[in-house]
């Protein structure tokens, strides 16, 4: 990430322009011959270069000195070997030092007193002062020689030329005509460092200005779009942002699965929530998720959310185990209002997870190397929440024929059997050049368990990360209606897709036209594409 000023992103530059900044060579002219050479015929090297940089310590060290003490301003005084700052201290009346050999109270005391006017010359090493400090007292400066490093000369003079100088700066640079080369090179840098920051300002621009929103057409934000069909309403967009189009309490059920927490990579997207730095800054965003589910779902009915346990690296967290994501997501719910009721755990297959995220503890080998570094397989956990009060609209699975008492003694023994892994829409597609980590959706035989058991036909279901839309498309296939926001495009443009396909293979006659509509808009609102 680069950027220099607001105009950089498209905006005023009002507030946040600085100082005009002015940058004076000034070239003496000395006799310099090389001990081993007869004349001199250009600087071969660094060891050339100090002996230069030492054999013309006074001429530099009196041509500095002179501008300085032609003014009462304050200066610094900028030197790169510790004979030039002696010289030019005792070539300045009442400046002060400061050091590599001063202890850190003494470095303080000195660049604070500078700081406040007490000294008016400060004289010190880039090394020393050149990085971080805020010396924007001082509007004049001057480098009594110069290295070859353009990052050291960038610093020091951001140390005056920074936000807070009322000033025009000058940057006075001191050089013998034999270090012409020096110069040279460093201006070169900086020729090439502006070329690469205005390249990569360009590049960040439109990325930032999509996801700043900046680029709104009518009616509409950039990047938000909305498409339906018989029963489905799919929403691109930050769930964040599009949730608040969904009236309240117009959601039967909501079923999901979240980005896991500093876990999965699905885009590049500032706004995607497993972008997160860490769990805090996961859950403080997720929580927003949270309360808006809340708000949309009818009172009495519930949420199904999808997680599992997440792999503790040694790298990241300090030790290698397991973190319990589930227990932090239901903490989440509870402390934004939801009730938990339960969760279902999904049976996995060691090997074939093995095989997938290739964890040793669970490999043959570990097991006859040292069963002590193994561990059973990460299942998936489908948690549970309610909404407090009562359900108006009780669900019915027997009497709908979509349950018998055999099947509920199945999938309320609270362990799912018999889902299948592969059983899940094709993502292939879906998947962009910039994904870091596989797409994992859903299964779909557990999301067909949260609908039936958790909401009646013709209902309204509520996927708030769509992603390629397997929750939505079972939806559809069990006579439900659905809506999805995704936030990724290439998903969403799959998800449509699959709805679609859904449509065409499920559905022989409109649901609208045979199951009443139980989902009220407010009048004169009608963002999300919902019947009235």
């Amino acid at each position: 990430m680069s950027m220099r000023l607001p105009s950089d992103l498209g905006f005023s530059d009002e507030g946040y322009c600085l100082p005009p900044l002015s940058i004076q060579r000034t070239l003496i002219d000395v006799d310099y011959v090389p001990p081993d050479r007869l004349m001199f015929a250009g600087l071969k090297g660094i060891q050339d270069r100090h002996n230069v940089r030492r054999s013309t310590l006074s001429a530099r060290v009196e041509t500095a000195a002179r501008m300085v003490n032609a003014t009462n301003d304050q200066w610094i005084v900028w030197t790169g070997l510790s004979a030039e700052s002696t010289a030019m201290t005792a070539a300045i009346p009442g400046a002060i030092e400061v050091v590599g050999s001063d202890s850190p109270e003494r470095k303080a005391r000195a660049l604070e007193e500078f700081q406040d006017g007490r000294h008016r010359v400060l004289v010190t090493k880039p090394r020393i002062a050149g990085y971080g400090l805020n010396l924007q007292n001082a509007a004049n400066m001057v480098f009594v020689g110069l290295g070859d490093s353009f990052e050291e000369y960038y610093q020091c003079i951001r140390r005056a030329w920074r936000f807070g100088q009322t000033q025009p700066v000058t940057a006075h640079i001191v050089l013998t005509e034999v270090e012409q080369a020096i110069y040279d090179n460093v201006r070169k840098k900086e020729v090439m460092a502006n070329e690469m920051s205005r390249e990569l300002i360009a590049q960040v621009r439109t990325y930032e200005q999509q996801e700043l929103d900046q680029q709104a057409g009518p009616g509409e934000q950039q990047g938000h779009l909305t498409a339906s069909g018989d029963g489905w309403t799919a929403m691109l967009g930050d769930s964040c942002e599009r949730l608040s189009e969904i009236p309240d309490e117009s959601i039967d059920l909501s079923v999901y699965s979240p980005p896991f927490a500093d876990l999965y990579t699905y885009s590049a997207s500032e706004r995607d929530l497993g972008n997160s730095r860490g769990w805090d800054e996961f859950f403080q965003h997720y929580a927003y998720i949270i309360r808006e589910v809340l708000r949309v779902t009818r009172a009495g009915r519930l949420t199904c959310v999808h997680t599992s346990d997440i792999p503790a690296m040694g790298v990241k967290d300090g030790y290698i185990g397991m973190r319990d994501f589930p227990g932090s997501v239901i903490r989440a719910y509870e402390q934004e209002g939801w009730v938990f009721v339960g969760r279902a755990f999904v049976q996995k297959n060691p090997q074939a997870q093995a095989i997938r995220v290739k964890s040793k503890a669970l490999l043959f080998v570990q097991l006859r190397k040292d069963s002590s570094d193994s561990r059973p397989a990460i299942v998936d956990q489908v948690l549970m929440f309610r909404r407090s009060g009562e359900n108006a609209v009780p669900v019915r699975p027997v009497d709908n024929g979509e349950m018998d008492n055999e099947t509920w003694i199945q999938w309320a023994h609270g362990i799912w059997l018999g889902i299948q892994e592969s059983d899940v829409l094709r993502y292939a597609p879906a998947r962009a050049a910039d994904d870091e980590k596989h797409i994992c959706p859903l299964q779909l035989g557990t999301i067909e368990r949260c609908i039936k058991l958790y909401s009646n036909p013709g209902e309204m279901v509520l996927t708030p990360f769509l992603g390629i839309g397997s929750e939505a498309y079972q939806a559809i296939r069990f006579g439900r209606r659905v809506i999805g926001i995704e936030l990724k495009r290439s998903y969403y443009d799959i998800a449509v897709k699959n709805l679609r396909e859904a449509v065409a293979k499920y559905r022989v006659a409109s649901l609208f036209a045979v199951i009443p509509q139980m989902t009220t808009v407010p009048q004169g609102s009608n963002p999300a594409g919902f019947v009235s």
